[in-house]
């Protein structure tokens, strides 16, 4: 899975289409049309951004050109 922050491959499933990057530091989920991004409080809590969404076709054009 490559990151929609940062394109970086440097990523881990952590639950049921909930990836961390490495990179960046954020967690996002792909189990619905949009991406959802969330920064990793320091007590574990996620905060979703809300003005960061893609489409999953956008997401399939990157993956795409990264491969």
């Amino acid at each position: 899975m490559i990151c929609p922050v940062c394109g970086g491959r440097q990523t881990g499933k952590v639950g049921v289409e909930q990836y961390y990057c490495w990179d960046c530091f954020i967690e996002f989920n792909s189990h619905t049309d949009q991406v959802v991004v969330f920064d990793l409080e320091e007590d574990g809590t996620l905060v979703a951004w809300e003005d960061f969404f893609l489409e999953s076709e956008q997401i399939v054009q990157a993956q795409a050109a990264a491969e």
